[in-house]
């Protein structure tokens, strides 16, 4: 029987209740829980004071020598006690364990966790435990789970021993054996109890090492697998295209390409023209000239004889795609349409019948597009703007909209080339690494708090030049806890500074048309100073806008203050971001001097990498990378990339596909839902 198949309840110890909580941390069978790793350990191994730094966590095996003192502030205790240890006499004071008074009796052995002051000769004890009462801690390395609600770290350590005990003979090797001698990888059911019950930390190590191998190559393997079964099958529109009628399209754009723009121009041309499904992903930097891309495919598909779909995450960036696509197309007659969730009775019903019969060449629009009364006549290409906004199963529903139609997916994170094709490992990867011609680079400056005032007079100066300026801070409300500024009190105190200037509040709280609304009027400069959070991250472009001010900037990533910085800059005026931070870390301090030394978003990028640190500079929310139990994508890249190499050599080898000592990875694939055609992640 197969583990993913045993529902949690079944583990001893997991009530109906519990069982809702571990739910909650994505825990729905025995496969689940005893993949729930630690994600570090405490050790509780006996130390020397005399081999202990002052401020280390030590655990030591000392005698009670004095009476405990217990002193009362309100709610709040502090109990101290004399104890020696080889000879080493030192006070040990807890925190609100009043309780344990009756328990320290002179000349009892008791084992103590926490905090060495050596100059004070004191511990401040985190952990204690009486080796008369059995059961100990001490000696050991014990896991640390995520955890909350009534879920405590004693009882999920003890629910994933009960687990194993009753379930780890079932635990299957799903690593072919050469894989396993080529890296000396520990076996799987041996890593998985080691994992969470190291006997020491080099064991834990090598626990974690083969069980991070896994999760990359199984997430590689259904990456080559995919794209195996996908890029090379032959039944993709292949688009007939005349070298002169895309040549006619370019010579009439308002601008020349750079020699980025061309040789992406080349690639994707090249991939419309054989019959092999096109799957790439378009990154550039922000304002790189992603779009103008994106209408040359688009192009290049409805000169072929088909239509074209684009869908993007907000209906203003649809509304504002469709303005400058019309503009683009309406000399060679191609109509564009718009479909939104605003787009409603008769009009959307017309717009429907259009496209399914033809008479409309590409649409654009919001998830609107995937619902299921939309219908193509011949969609042979989809383009996704800013794709980690939408999840794969939304962005494969669109794809089934045509038959087999080429996909262009496009981002402005810019991610290191070699991370993304690892990443990525089903698409091929185009990176647009110049700012078109023409285009100004924007002036960014830091500047503390107390420079308040002169950052008004610029406001001022740039708003009676005509043009327009974004405030963006990191909170909506006040808070007890974060000394930041918030949008609503800087939205009342723009008010009151610039008593003749319209002010407009945009904020995460707000419903999409309350969002769309505001943009609307920044757009057409009936508001000029606009007070915002981070959803203008990605968002329209406003020529007219001049200034980027962010506030409390140290609080933003820079991936992050870059994307911000590029909502400005879109025009023919000189434009500028100006960082307001007092920033108390050196990383914080770093992130400003990044961002006032470089515009280019790739070497943004990469000092994020090395300042952020493993496991931060991706996130759902900003990339679409997927998340792993216990990989990380930057700390374990070499693994990472050696993973795919195995799984791209195994796929393509054909003895993969037949040979009974890879039947449980073909099982997993098959449970991935990959070898019925559909990646579902």
């Amino acid at each position: 029987m197969d583990l993913n198949d045993i529902p949690v309840r079944q583990v001893s110890g997991v009530s109906a209740l519990k069982a809702g909580e571990l739910h909650a941390f994505g825990v729905f069978t025995v496969n689940d829980l005893i993949e729930y790793y630690p994600y570090r350990y405490e050790d509780y191994r006996l130390r020397s004071l005399t081999e202990a730094k002052d401020g280390d966590k030590i655990t030591v095996q000392a005698k009670i020598m004095g009476i405990p003192v217990l002193q009362r502030y309100g709610k709040k205790s502090r109990l101290t006690c004399k104890m020696v240890a080889e000879d080493w006499m030192f006070t040990a004071t807890w925190f609100n364990r009043h309780f344990l008074r009756e328990e320290l009796t002179a000349g009892r052995e008791i084992i103590l966790t926490g905090k060495w002051d050596m100059r004070r000769s004191q511990l401040t004890v985190s952990d204690s435990e009486f080796p008369d009462k059995g059961t100990l801690r001490s000696g050991s390395l014990q896991p640390v789970y995520s955890v909350g609600g009534k879920i405590t770290q004693a009882w999920i350590r003890k629910t994933i021993g009960q687990a194993l005990l009753q379930y780890g003979e079932m635990i299957p090797e799903n690593l072919p054996p050469e894989l396993l001698r080529e890296y000396d990888l520990m076996p799987r059911r041996r890593a998985i109890q080691r994992i969470h019950q190291p006997q020491d930390s080099e064991e834990g190590q090598l626990a974690r090492r083969r069980m991070v191998y896994e999760e990359l190559f199984l997430f590689q393997l259904k990456l080559q697998a995919y794209r195996a079964m996908n890029h090379d099958r032959m039944d993709g529109v292949q688009h007939e295209l005349e070298n002169a009628t895309i040549r006619e399209f370019v010579r009439s754009l308002p601008f020349e390409l750079t020699d980025a723009q061309k040789k992406v121009e080349l690639e994707i041309l090249q991939d419309m023209r054989s019959p092999y499904c096109m799957n790439r992903l378009l990154q550039g930097d922000v304002g790189s000239g992603k779009t103008v891309i994106a209408a040359i495919a688009l192009f290049a598909a409805v000169k072929s004889g088909h239509q074209g779909a684009f869908m993007v995450p907000t209906e203003i960036l649809a509304e504002q795609h469709v303005r400058s696509l019309t503009k683009l197309f309406e000399p060679f007659g191609i109509t564009v349409g718009l479909l939104t969730g605003s787009v409603t009775g008769r009009r959307r019903k017309d717009l429907l019948a259009s496209l399914q019969m033809g008479m409309t060449d590409i649409i654009v629009g919001t998830h609107a597009l995937i619902q299921e009364d939309v219908f193509f006549r011949s969609l042979s290409l989809v383009v996704t703007d800013e794709q980690h906004r939408f999840g794969v199963n939304q962005r494969s529903i669109l794809r089934r909209k045509g038959f087999n139609p080429d996909v262009l997916t496009m981002t402005a994170t810019p991610i290191p080339r070699t991370l993304a094709i690892t990443a990525f490992g089903d698409m091929d990867v185009s990176t647009l690494s110049e700012r078109p011609k023409g285009r100004k680079p924007i002036s960014t400056y830091w500047v503390k708090h107390g420079m308040m005032d002169r950052v008004l007079g610029f406001i001022s100066r740039e708003v009676l030049l005509g043009r327009q300026a974004y405030l963006i801070c990191p909170l909506i409300e006040e808070s007890e806890k974060l000394d930041v500024q918030n949008a609503i009190d800087l939205y009342v105190g723009m008010q009151q500074a610039f008593p003749d200037f319209k002010v407009g509040l945009l904020h995460g709280r707000m419903t999409a048309a309350e969002k769309d609304e505001v943009m609307r009027a920044f757009y057409d400069n009936e508001v000029q100073l606009l007070v915002s959070t981070t959803v203008v991250e990605v968002g329209v472009d406003v020529p007219n806008a001049t200034l980027m001010i962010v506030m409390d900037a140290d609080r933003f990533g820079l991936s992050q203050l870059h994307q911000l910085r590029g909502r400005v800059g879109r025009g023919e005026h000189a434009s500028y971001c100006v960082l307001i931070a007092d920033p108390k870390s050196e990383v914080g301090q770093e992130r400003m001097k990044v961002m006032t030394d470089t515009d280019d978003g790739f070497e943004v990028a990469r000092r994020d990498l090395e300042l952020r640190g493993p496991g931060d500079f991706f996130g759902t929310k900003q990339s679409g990378v997927p998340e792993f139990r216990i990989a990380d994508m930057v700390s374990d890249f070499k693994v990472l990339e050696a993973s795919r190499d195995d799984a791209a050599r195994l796929v393509g080898d054909p003895s993969f596909w037949t040979s009974p000592q890879y039947a449980p990875l073909r099982s997993y694939l098959q449970r991935e839902q990959i070898l019925q055609g559909e990646l579902i992640d």
